[in-house]
């Protein structure tokens, strides 16, 4: 009768998974008031932070400001300054990290002018407008299904030391049953929330669509809207999307 302690196990964290995202799903769905962010025209930036945080923000100003020929992003993957006055702060945070002598990696700029207190002070912003989610929450719905998947792995491996383990009265086929049961309890949990964001929040979201639905065509504010909600992906030059493959190289040292 070991399986069944087994069971038990998988059945006690199976519960509390499923039961952690769905509190997780609800306390969403409490805070997203209907009139969340009515009224508000997402920045360039508010949507870059929404879509991918700091770094986001960090990657579409380096973007912009190479656009407009203010920085030279060159293709090894090294930023120059070429007018040193930001037009705002983000935009000094940024020449700000790339240092006095007006020179430096992508990787190390982009980092540090994510950590900057502008880049703080639009997070809290967006969070106080019910557009983002607060930092370092953990009853977020991203995080209740980290533990649905992590709660998954752990009832495989259960299952399997249940199957692997002789002397089991139960047939082995009735044994896998009651465990894939388990998991089909987690999927179900998992399929039935609503698609999250580490970012933003229901509302943010909802904004987000907006953007992209009502953005222009071939403009300078199109491409970097696209920017803003893709990412680096979405740079069509090869030279600087060879820049940012350093910056991806300086990440994975870290």
């Amino acid at each position: 009768m070991f399986w069944v302690l087994l069971l038990l196990l998988a059945w006690a964290v199976a519960g509390t998974a499923c039961t952690r995202l769905c509190l997780a799903a609800v306390r969403a769905a409490a805070v997203d008031a209907d009139d969340a962010g009515t009224g508000h025209d997402l920045t360039l930036y508010e949507a870059a932070f929404l879509s991918g945080g700091p770094a986001r923000v960090a990657d579409l100003t380096l973007v912009s400001m190479a656009r407009q020929h203010r920085l030279l992003l060159a293709h090894t993957g090294w930023a120059t300054v070429v007018d040193p006055r930001g037009r705002d702060a983000i935009e000094r945070s940024v020449i700000g990290a790339i240092g006095p002598e007006g020179q430096s990696r992508i990787g190390p700029v982009r980092a540090s002018a994510a950590a900057t207190d502008a880049v703080r002070d639009l997070a809290v912003r967006l969070v106080d407008a019910g557009l983002a989610v607060p930092d370092g929450s953990t009853t977020t719905v991203a995080s209740g299904v980290r533990q649905v998947r992590a709660a998954a792995l752990v009832v495989l491996g259960l299952g399997a030391t249940a199957l692997l383990t002789p002397g089991a009265e139960m047939p082995q086929g009735l044994v896998a049953l009651w465990f894939a049961l388990t998991l089909s309890c987690l999927a179900i949990a998992r399929v039935e929330v609503h698609p999250y964001s580490r970012w933003a929040s229901p509302a943010g979201q909802r904004l987000l669509g907006t953007l992209a639905r009502h953005s222009g065509s071939g403009d300078d504010r199109t491409y970097l809207t696209s920017v803003a909600v893709r990412g680096i992906r979405a740079v069509g030059e090869p030279d600087l999307r060879a820049a940012f493959a350093h910056r991806e190289q300086y990440e994975w040292r870290r």
